[in-house]
């Protein structure tokens, strides 16, 4: 049987409670929200903090509302359920929806938050192991050693992203509303990956993701979510994408995106999926040939390596099905996308 190790815990009931906790503990803090991957990591010694930080008391992390330019505020300990279930959610940001919808199991989703998810650990077959099972193999350079077991002689961690959630606010454009002792910073979300996977996000330590900002969509916007994942469910994604379509009045396309993730440290924006979509109008062959054209380019821009479940080759033959799918759901105003 896996064991917590002893820790500390603190019930701060506001955020200027849980900033002051946070600075007390130091280095050896953490903070947990729903607690349904720190917990299992700290039982597998992945985390080891002296203390936790428990934000489920902070009301000002909590709910959805619209802000005065009509977008959506998500507060970071939303739980990921009622972000699925939101009809605000559904209507303005379908994709968000709908990636929430296939987090994990519903268990998972009721108790897990949308903060913590989109500040969800990367993650590698070599690291979310138990320590026995680590130790075994000589530790990795993403926690305990100095040797990457996915990239010989690899001097850079190359764990997954593996959020639902955050690609899907990648193209809504969202910015994350973060606070710290020396004040609160706006950050769109594009700019606050980093590529490394020991820690691919610029949250300081001394910091708390207090809510998630949506800019209003326009009343032609479309949105879709893909995931390949093993199982229906409890399963995280062996490739999530997300995708954005805006029409005009005349049902063109005025604006696309896509963003593929569980690829590499950071979701990938596949570049050029704008201008290909653009001026198309979807139910025509020269949008299907457009899509096709995005689908592949999408397959020469993305590699998955040999970090995740699943064969590495099949994934990325994968990428074209979904990428195809996901648009096509978006266009028609359906999914998600969760079925070979």
């Amino acid at each position: 049987m896996l064991r917590l190790p002893r820790f500390r815990l603190h019930r701060p009931s506001t955020l200027d409670e849980a900033l002051a906790c946070l600075a007390e503990a130091g280095s050896g803090g953490r903070l947990i929200a729903g607690g349904t991957d720190l917990l299992p990591n700290m039982k597998h010694e992945l985390a080891t903090p002296a203390t936790l930080v428990a934000l489920s008391a902070v009301r000002e992390l909590s709910g959805i509302r619209r802000d005065p330019d009509g977008g959506l505020v998500i507060g970071a300990m939303t739980t990921i359920a009622a972000v699925a279930a939101s009809e605000d959610v559904r209507a303005g940001a379908p994709a968000l929806a709908q990636a929430a919808s296939l987090v994990a199991s519903p268990q998972i989703r009721r108790m897990g938050t949308i903060g913590g998810n989109v500040l969800l650990d990367t993650r590698c077959q070599w690291y979310n192991q138990t320590y026995f099972w680590r130790s075994a193999i000589g530790f990795c350079l993403k926690k305990d050693g100095a040797e990457c077991h996915v990239v010989a002689g690899g001097s850079r961690c190359v764990a997954a992203a593996s959020s639902d959630t955050a690609p899907a606010l990648m193209t809504l454009r969202a910015s994350l509303d973060v606070a710290g002792r020396h004040g609160r910073r706006q950050v769109p979300i594009d700019r606050f990956w980093t590529s490394d996977g020991v820690r691919n996000h610029r949250l300081g330590d001394d910091e708390i993701l207090v809510s998630i900002i949506i800019p209003k969509t326009p009343a032609g916007h479309r949105g879709a979510y893909g995931k390949l994942r093993d199982r229906g469910a409890i399963d995280y994604p062996l490739l999530g994408v997300a995708a954005r379509l805006d029409l005009d009045g005349d049902g063109m396309v005025q604006q696309a995106d896509l963003v593929l993730t569980a690829l590499a440290a950071i979701p990938r924006r596949v570049t050029s999926a704008d201008a290909l979509l653009r001026g198309t109008r979807p139910g025509t062959p020269g949008f299907a040939g457009q899509m096709d054209e995005v689908a592949d380019r999408a397959f020469r821009q993305c590699h998955p390596l040999e970090n995740i479940a699943g064969d590495a080759d099949w994934r990325r033959e994968m990428i074209r099905v979904y990428v195809r799918r996901t648009l096509e759901a978006a266009a028609s105003g359906g999914g998600p996308v969760h079925h070979l």
